[in-house]
């Protein structure tokens, strides 16, 4: 529950937005973004069945609490994950994840109450983890199961026309993936696991990617079979996926009125089930990952399906069988999320890093980039880059290995972002700013010249800043204007313990030599000094140092993920570790009363007319100058 005290600070917060708004804009941010996937929402007192939904109540009071203050939530992607793993970034293409349904909606009149408040208090009240803030992964994943196959069947019985002609042209209008992504549930039934490489028969192993005549009539035979055995049970999937999609287009209209644009996420991976589907698309042999790097010093073994580039387009460079695939994506996240998509792993889409399937992703066992390998004796087929554009002194893993590309060369690289992500984007009337490049870690030259070809958005993460490299994209004397500014990501430790472990370090002292040189040029002798000496033995001061500096850049757009702005002081994902730690972190129920009395009392939260009242400080006294009012009215509300 929120207290009393905490009510009248929130009419107090309606002041706060305004003229934190108006200072954004004076900053010149066109965009100010929270991070928060799907799950971490918070739920309403008493009403967490154990996963976060945008779609539920909890859910849109905190669009309400973030509106007038940010203008776009950044989602993590919406596909249905496995029972076994509950990595957002593992999750299907198209198909929403079930758990991102809100259950109680289900419980009212609108929906004819097919599902019972008896089943929904139960679960509510059976959650392991109701009165913790993180989601209890394995718990609900069965019990939301169950619920809804309750909902389903009560659905059945009330025969709502309304619904049901609109339950059936959804079906009609998605059938395309939408029937694939269903068969795969039967299948998962018959063969009693849901991971296809373990199933025993062939057929079912193979069914869209058969190699015969005889192989092509088994399949069709198979399917047909599979159809008519698992008819209702197909039709389940297909009813969650309708109610997912209905109440996501809900939650789609309710944020735009609150002037809130939600950012959609495409990860770079395939599903188990896409990968299922649509192996005839993929190169036989060869999986995606990551070359050694910060988060793992022998690579990321990513298990990922790699598209074969000759499926991707034809020989007169006009879109092939997985081109087609991937741009009818893309439109369908265009049109559901029209504040855009953020696009994961860009280096993935341009140029990909890939191992031998039953190797490891380093060079020594032939791992190499797809496009950028014409010495390797199997990628040389796809490559793009020559042999003379190659820096033969440098390993194939490193960054700047290919150091010189024609335009033709620029545009073959882009030829995915240009026809597919591009393309899609403009025929749902959206420009080439609702594309969000995640161009973090390793930007090899290729990736490099398609941001600059295509004028494409990149990301500045600041935790990430190379204090020993004066020309480092990531110091805030270097962000460009075109990009999204961070502290940190949902693979970054939160801002808070990331200033506690610089405390009374070198390494400490030579990031904050950079951000007092940055932030604040016009200080000299004593006064740099003893800011100096401050911020390397004051965790918070340097935290909210840290925070001002991606406002004081000149990056027009803003992205903070949940735990920075809240002052949750741990980490939502830890890269190369596994477990239920991971991907469970939430907002607490009470998260207006988290939040101001993390301002009040720990200092953790963002408190954002004291951070814009720095950032505008650290513009020059000229700048300050300008903005003396506005100065004042943030002095005020800090």
């Amino acid at each position: 529950m929120i207290c009393c005290e905490t009510k009248a600070e929130t009419k107090d917060f309606k002041k706060i937005k305004k003229v934190c708004h108006k200072a954004l804009k004076e900053l010149g941010k066109k965009n100010f973004a929270l991070i928060v996937h799907g799950n971490s929402f918070p739920s309403v007192c008493g009403k967490n069945t154990g996963f976060g939904t945008q779609n539920s109540a909890g859910g849109k009071s905190l669009m309400e609490f973030s509106s007038g203050l940010f203008n776009a939530i950044q989602l993590g992607p919406q596909g249905k994950t496995k029972a076994c793993d509950s990595s957002p970034y593992t999750g299907t293409i198209f198909s929403i994840n079930p758990l991102l349904i809100d259950l109680e909606q289900l419980t009212t009149k609108e929906w004819g109450n097919i599902l019972s408040e008896q089943t929904f208090d139960k679960i509510c009240n059976e959650n392991p983890n109701k009165d913790k803030n993180r989601t209890a992964y394995s718990y609900i994943y069965n019990a939301q199961d169950e619920a809804l196959k309750e909902a389903y069947v009560n659905f059945k019985q009330w025969d709502n026309k309304k619904l049901n002609k609109e339950f059936e042209k959804f079906k009609t209008e998605n059938d395309s993936w939408l029937s694939k992504d269903a068969l795969y549930e039967a299948l998962t039934i018959e063969n009693n696991n849901d991971y296809w490489p373990l199933w025993d028969n062939k057929t079912d192993r193979n069914l869209f990617n058969p190699k015969t005549e005889e192989e092509k009539k088994a399949s069709f035979l198979r399917e047909k079979e599979i159809r008519l055995k698992y008819a209702d049970e197909i039709n389940y999937y297909a009813f969650c996926q309708f109610v997912a999609a209905k109440q996501n287009a809900e939650t789609k209209k309710y944020a735009l009125k609150h002037d809130l644009k939600l950012i959609a996420d495409r990860q770079v991976a395939f599903s188990d089930r896409d990968s299922w589907a649509y192996q005839s698309l993929f190169l036989e042999g060869w999986l995606l990952g990551c070359p050694p790097d910060y988060f793992s010093k022998s690579g990321q073994a990513w298990g990922f399906p790699v598209v074969d580039p000759k499926k991707m387009f034809n020989e007169d460079g006009s879109l092939g069988e997985a081109g087609e695939l991937l741009k009818k994506l893309y439109k369908k996240m265009f049109k559901e999320n029209p504040g855009g998509v953020r696009i994961d792993h860009i280096v993935g889409l341009i140029d990909p890093w890939v191992y031998k399937a039953g190797k490891s992703p380093m060079p020594k066992d032939g791992a190499g980039r797809l496009y950028s390998s014409p010495e390797h004796s199997e990628l040389a087929q796809y490559a793009i880059a020559t042999m003379d554009d190659l820096n033969l002194e440098l390993g194939n893993d490193k960054e700047k290995r290919v150091k010189s590309l024609t335009k033709e060369q620029i545009k073959k690289y882009g030829g995915m972002i240009e026809k597919i992500v591009i393309a899609a984007a403009k025929e749902e009337g959206l420009n080439k700013d609702a594309i969000v490049c995640e161009d973090l870690g390793t930007l090899t030259f290729p990736v490099e010249s398609v941001m600059k070809e295509y004028d494409l958005q990149g990301m500045r993460l600041t935790q990430f800043v190379k204090h020993e490299d004066p020309e480092h994209p990531y110091r805030c004397c270097n962000i460009v204007p075109r990009s999204w500014a961070m502290v940190g990501t949902h693979d970054n430790q939160p801002v808070s313990m990331w200033a506690d472990s610089m405390i009374n370090t070198h390494e400490g002292y030579l990031n904050v030599v950079n951000l007092v040189d940055d932030m604040y040029s016009e200080l000299q002798g004593k006064q740099r000094d003893d800011l100096i000496v401050k911020l390397t033995t004051d965790a918070k001061a340097l935290m909210n140092v840290k925070l001002a500096e991606i406002f004081a850049s000149k990056a027009e757009n803003i992205q903070v993920f949940f735990t920075d702005f809240f002052g949750i002081k741990d980490t939502y994902n830890t890269p190369g570790t596994s477990g239920d730690k991971n991907w469970s972190l939430r907002l607490p129920d009470n998260f207006e009363e988290f939040y101001f009395n993390s301002i009040n009392n720990n200092g953790l939260a963002l408190n954002l007319p004291l951070i814009l009242k720095m950032a505008i400080e650290a513009r020059g006294s000229k700048f300050a100058k300008k903005h003396e009012k506005l100065l004042k009215e943030l002095e005020k509300l800090i």
